[in-house]
């Protein structure tokens, strides 16, 4: 009992203050943080028309000095990005296309791993039924990515993005918007 309490239980309040201690106050180094990474999310239309396919995307802006992995990064340690879509019942998406990634090498790994940079655009399809009964359609997007500077990567990060567009009926003009994400592939 006493070789307990001289080892065992110091050992474990150590453990214990340094589980506690914010995972992204470690890895914030030379001013980066993961949380520089922003996401959003966006609609081609302005309203879904029943019976319609509408394009719709999740954008991961990513800012100079940062990467973020692919969804097949190539590193046996690289955590992939990946992009989960879900709505209300009946609504189906599509699934995900993912950008061009580019390959790079970094200091901390001496593979190659596969990247996305700048700005990527995770595009999908969400078909609304002509049975639809809503107004208005809530899609929830979960992405998953690891970040990294040069030098150091980050711990995984979710990001929880929230999607509305209103719901017409087929014969409802609509118009094209977000052409600057959906006018060409990136």
């Amino acid at each position: 009992m006493d070789m307990i309490k001289k080892h065992i239980l110091p050992t474990l309040l150590f453990l214990g203050i340094i589980l506690s201690f914010p995972l992204g106050a470690l890895a914030k180094t030379g001013g980066f943080d993961a949380s520089d990474v922003k996401t959003s999310g966006a609609f081609s239309m302005d309203k879904a028309k029943r019976g319609a396919t509408v394009q719709a995307a999740v954008i991961i802006e990513i800012p100079d000095g940062y990467h973020v992995n692919s969804n097949k990064p190539l590193g046996k340690f690289a955590i992939p990005t990946q992009l989960r879509v879900s709505g209300p019942n009946g609504i189906r998406s599509g699934p995900v296309i993912y950008p061009r990634s580019a390959l790079k090498t970094f200091s901390f790994s001496q593979e190659k791993l596969s990247v996305f940079e700048g700005r990527a655009v995770l595009r999908f399809t969400v078909n609304v039924p002509a049975g639809y009964k809503g107004d208005a359609l809530n899609l929830h997007a979960r992405l998953r990515f690891q970040s990294c500077t040069n030098e150091v990567c980050f711990p995984p990060d979710s990001r929880d993005i929230e999607m509305h567009i209103q719901v017409v009926d087929a014969t409802e003009p609509t118009k094209s918007i977000n052409s600057g994400t959906f006018g060409r592939r990136r």
